[in-house]
């Protein structure tokens, strides 16, 4: 009956899992919409304020998509001083900040995002605390720093390792078997989670700073260490300290309630993982943090028993105790792997987000070469299943102990890559990503007068005949604007181009459409007056760069 169940449930979760998949993945696309411009931001563009804000708030005219890792706040000092990405709001977005170490000075807010209808738009303005500085900063390169990329998911590994050290001792010690051996793999697997905990604290500051993993000051520390981030992990390190004590009393005193209190300690160490990643900023993102959990879970016992198993139980137990605990063990592990390729199912769909985005992504990319070595580790799984099954394995202990080393060996890759997958932005952001890069090459900015904004992007911004213009024009609200008539002209001073005209119509009344010419190279100076009603225009400039 108890294979017959196990079947059955897995069974179930399989065809929930792409029942799933379907909905989410052939679901309706989203209607496309007019361009965002951003309407409103505090501290104001180049206003100079008495005391640093612990917020720069930036509104737009409508709905925007964050682009992971592509808005940041530079500090006088030089250093990024924004917290992670932006927290979305209604039409627009908050970034928190981190006091700068030298907080007097000019800050400069970058930010690139993506509006309704997938198009990128970029800006960046600046304002000072207390007097502008001599020379506003300038961003630095995007993103973390590779040193600080690498040793971060170096001790994921580790913290990922500890944890199927501490869990697979535990719960024999708990169920089926004593020993000293078993407590000290378990207080091992736990300092070394201890130790991924402390690294993850340190290298959160340069993370945040995009400076060197050794370019850390105490108060860069302190205020990791008082975000929501550095108080999940020092919560853990706390969960972690009990749990190494009652790993003994198991030992000494084996019973149902210390085990409990035990089994729920490592539920609650679990759970700090995902509040810490992906899962808290996806959507449906109580769903993740429990779907995340129980992946962990299910990888930290089927792992974790495993080198309990290959590394003492199989060497140390008779044949007559290992008939009595590897079947037992046999239907655990199959039951972690069930929630473990469930909960991984459930994840895949939210994070990857669509079939494109599997192979179109790095995170795809890393998620399909985890699975098949998840398909890999699981054939060897039911070979050594069938031998426990057949009664072989406790006869013949050492066929056994080859295919389970076996096992941990290829399950060791799985976690390497877990380790890079968690550093990897979502699948789900790809196209976000896509769009950006293709934009990239063209030229977007905004114009602002006391009539009206113009948001416009030429494209490709290169030399030719084929270069289209268009502009968006709203009121200083933020509300479209009619334009009664456009007209642009391009000049290039440095070779004496005069200025030439170039033809804009209007369409959808506060929409231009046009087509822009750059015969040679160089610094191009766009000339845009806009008259909206009979007797009220205005001017506005720009330099567009073309190669």
């Amino acid at each position: 009956m108890g294979n017959v169940w196990h079947r059955r449930l897995a069974a179930w979760l399989l065809a929930t899992g792409l029942a799933v998949v379907v909905s989410v993945l052939c679901g309706p696309v989203r209607p496309a919409s007019a361009h965002a411009i951003l309407t409103q931001a505090v501290p104001q563009q180049g206003a100079i304020v008495k005391v640093a804000p612990d917020l720069v708030v930036l509104r737009f005219n409508e709905a925007v998509q964050v682009i992971p890792g592509r808005t940041q706040v530079i500090g006088p000092d030089g250093k990024r001083v924004n917290v992670g990405d932006p927290a979305p709001q209604q039409n627009g977005m908050t970034i928190k900040l981190r006091p700068a170490e030298r907080p007097l000075g000019t800050y400069l807010v970058s930010y690139r995002i993506v509006s309704a209808d997938s198009h990128p738009i970029s800006g960046a303005f600046t304002f000072s605390v207390g007097a502008p500085s001599a020379s506003a900063p300038s961003a630095p390169d995007e993103g973390v720093a590779p040193a600080v990329q690498a040793a971060t998911a170096g001790f994921k590994f580790v913290g990922y390792g500890g944890l199927t050290l501490a869990v697979g001792p535990v719960l024999f010690l708990a169920l089926w078997f004593r020993g000293r051996a078993l407590v000290t793999m378990a207080r091992a697997g736990l300092a070394l989670v201890a130790l991924s905990t402390l690294a993850a604290i340190w290298l959160q500051a340069p993370a945040s700073s995009g400076a060197g993993p050794f370019d850390v000051s105490a108060g860069e520390l302190g205020q990791v260490l008082t975000s929501s981030f550095g108080l999940t992990m020092l919560a853990r390190l706390v969960l972690l300290a009990v749990a190494a004590v009652l790993v003994t009393r198991i030992r000494r005193r084996p019973g149902r309630g210390p085990a409990a209190v035990l089994v729920a300690l490592v539920a609650a160490i679990l759970v700090t993982w995902p509040l810490t990643g992906h899962a808290v900023a996806a959507p449906l993102a109580w769903v993740l943090v429990a779907a995340d959990t129980a992946h962990l879970a299910g990888m930290a016992v089927w792992l974790g028993g495993l080198v309990t198993l290959t590394a003492v139980v199989l060497r140390r137990a008779d044949i007559r105790r290992l008939r009595l605990i590897l079947p037992s063990w046999s239907r655990w592990a199959a039951l972690a792997v069930y929630w473990l390729v469930a909960a991984g199912v459930l994840q895949a769909i939210v994070q990857v987000g669509t079939w494109k985005a599997l192979v179109d992504s790095d995170y795809g990319r890393l998620l399909l070469i985890k699975t098949g070595l998840l398909v890999l580790v699981l054939g060897v799984a039911a070979w050594s299943r069938r031998l426990v099954q057949r009664g072989t394995a406790a006869a013949s202990p050492g066929r056994l102990r080859r295919a389970t080393a076996a096992e941990v060996g290829i399950t060791v890759l799985v976690l390497a890559a877990t380790a890079v997958l968690v550093q990897t932005n979502p699948g789900r952001t790809v196209d976000v990503e896509a769009v950006a890069a293709a934009r990239a090459r063209g030229f977007v900015t905004t114009l602002t007068s006391k009539l009206y904004s113009v948001q416009f992007e030429v494209f490709p911004a290169a030399v030719g005949e084929y270069n289209t213009l268009h502009a968006f024009v709203y009121t200083p609200e933020g509300k479209p604007l009619r334009v009664e008539e456009w007209k642009v002209t391009l000049a290039l001073p440095e070779k004496g181009v005069e200025a030439i005209d170039n033809p804009v119509a209007s369409i959808l009344e506060n929409q231009g459409l046009g087509n822009l010419t750059f015969p040679f190279p160089g610094e191009w100076q766009l000339s845009m007056t806009l008259r909206t009603s009979e007797i009220d225009q205005a001017t506005v400039t720009t330099t567009i760069p073309v190669g």
